[in-house]
């Protein structure tokens, strides 16, 4: 196995415009990263990733990109960013920036004159279709609505997998994969270290998007999801390649795609000359949510599913290339709210489920917050979300007559706006954020879950930071880096156990994701304890106990 330099990376997400606010408009800006630079230094990360910061109308909180070449002024400028990477690199920190290229804003220019001169070559860089004045089809954008759109009044329709502001791009044309390719290349010579690639999964679509027809509907609504239609279609590898020969791989650069790729394909995604450096796996992390009628709902999980998706997913990943442990993102809800019962919420339970997933293989990434054991905000009513998504389900709920308050409800635990609200710096004003109102509510626990925990013996910040000095810099780091991960079988449904392994070390992490006391079998009681989330080590793991334990080959 080739050693990269960003396997030994620790990734830590920011969301910029909720990091924090230093100009007083209530939105964060790259000065205000640069101001916490310390802060990420004394927890021990190495790579940041920042949510995208491109000039955006913000219709998708900068989803929808109108220029991919400046910074958005709402986060400054680019010459804040030259000083963001310039600063981080003190630090031996990395940025990696995001990449959507899916689609861009209603906005752009390239759309704009896509629009206005149908002739022009722009109008080629989008999926437009021109019909006898009714749409080409039921397909359904993923906000729920159609995913064509018409332009003014003519008979031409755009396609759009989202949002009807963020139309998506033709990568059938090859100008336009070379527009991508040099905007690559220009964040690349400004010190980028490498792109999460947003909806990489998308790009290709099926010629059957674009028939004449009524297609069967998997919804109330008449129409059926796009998701047949361009997820992960056949010749998509050829757009991806480009990508990595021209960009990824010259420059050395450490990518992660947001796609869910099937097991028969991972080698060619993730493999040891493969399309990126790794892939998100959603298998555990959606664990909580189904699709009925073309939409998602929660639905009741057990954590002996949660464990067999972990390991299942660590196994396939194993056989052939790298992965990425996360628990949360800007699209997730607080994990500590997902996977555990709120009347277990508190250090233990929080530190357990820290331990599960740090220590897998691959390279752990931390979503801002989560390292403070943040959760959820307490939405009362839909004029508190920022989410358009959200926002846009609610009112068709409403407009079709559904049961909008079981939209809400949904939507209050699993809505994106949980993790985008404000970092909960301490127990000053705003927490600390900002000196004005916030873009979004802060959450009003901050005064009790905050960055001043550093200072507290025993705190959820101050486990992470242990987690990862025993990643990084303790005499275990190249075991738990590159070891080998073996599921470890348990009789109870609620212990987790798994081991990383090398020639040298075998490290075992249990974990006691429940109430009930689990008394450990005599192979697992020998060893050295390396991590205890709790006082006791009496050969049993009490309530959300987690254990990480070293033996010598």
């Amino acid at each position: 196995m080739r050693e990269k330099w960003w396997k030994k990376s620790v990734v830590y997400q920011i969301y910029p415009k909720s990091f924090q606010d230093t100009n007083g408009d209530g939105i964060g800006d790259i000065q205000g990263i640069i101001r916490h630079l310390d802060y990420l230094n004394n927890l021990g990360v190495n790579m940041i990733w920042l949510c995208p910061i491109n000039v955006s109308p913000m219709k998708d909180n900068g989803y929808d990109i109108a220029d991919y070449y400046q910074v958005d002024p709402s986060f400054g400028t680019n010459e804040d960013l030259e000083e963001l990477v310039r600063c981080a690199n003190t630090y031996g920190m990395k940025i990696i920036m995001d990449l959507v290229v899916n689609h861009c804003s209603d906005q752009h220019k390239w759309f704009q004159e896509a629009v206005e001169e149908p002739d022009s070559k722009y109008a080629s860089y989008f999926i437009i279709e021109e019909t006898d004045g009714n749409e080409p089809n039921n397909i359904r954008s993923y906000n729920g609505t159609s995913a064509w759109e018409r332009i003014g009044d003519s008979n031409r329709f755009y396609f759009h997998a989202f949002a009807k502001e963020q139309p998506d791009l033709n990568w059938e044309n090859k100008s336009l994969r070379e527009e991508i390719i040099n905007m690559m290349k220009f964040w690349q010579k400004k010190g980028i270290a490498g792109f999460r690639i947003d909806a990489i999964g998308n790009l290709k679509k099926s010629k059957a998007t674009f028939e004449r027809k009524v297609f069967e509907p998997d919804g109330s609504d008449g129409m059926i999801s796009a998701e047949p239609f361009i997820l992960m279609q056949e010749g998509i590898e050829e757009y991806l390649r480009e990508l990595r020969d021209e960009v990824f791989d010259k420059y050395d650069m450490f990518t992660v795609a947001e796609v869910n790729v099937p097991e028969n394909k991972i080698s060619e995604f993730i493999g040891e000359n493969g399309l990126f450096s790794t892939v998100f796996d959603f298998s555990y992390t959606d664990l909580d949510i189904e699709k009925i009628g073309g939409k998602e709902w929660k639905r009741n999980w057990t954590v002996k599913e949660l464990k067999e998706k972990i390991f299942q997913s660590q196994n396939m990943i194993q056989r052939c290339g790298w992965g990425s442990p996360y628990l949360e993102n800007h699209d997730q809800p607080r994990s500590v709210n997902k996977y555990i019962p709120e009347k277990d919420l508190g250090y233990e339970s929080k530190t357990a489920l820290a331990t599960l997933y740090f220590f897998l293989r691959g390279t752990p990434f931390i979503y801002q917050g989560q390292e403070l054991g943040m959760e959820n905000y307490p939405f009362k009513c839909i004029e508190e979300m920022r989410d358009q998504f959200a926002v846009d389900r609610y009112e068709q709920a409403e407009k079709c007559g559904e049961d909008a308050r079981k939209v809400f409800d949904y939507l209050r635990v699993r809505g994106r706006d949980n993790a985008r609200t404000p970092m909960q710096w301490n127990t000053d004003s705003y927490a600390g954020f900002s000196t004005v109102i916030p873009w979004i509510d802060v959450n009003p626990d901050y005064v009790s879950i905050n960055a001043q925990q550093l200072t507290e013996p025993k705190s959820v910040f101050g486990y992470y930071k242990e987690m990862i000095r025993l990643r990084n810099k303790s005499e275990y780091a190249e075991t738990l880096t590159y070891g080998d991960f073996r599921a470890i079988v348990t009789e109870e449904d609620n212990f987790i156990c798994y081991s990383r392994y090398d020639e040298r070390y075998e490290i075992i992490i249990m974990i006691n994701f429940g109430t009930d006391m689990i008394s450990l079998p005599n192979e697992l009681k020998a060893g050295k304890v390396l991590l205890n989330n709790r006082r006791e080590n009496d050969g049993t793991l009490h309530s959300y106990q987690a254990i990480v334990m070293v033996r010598e080959k």
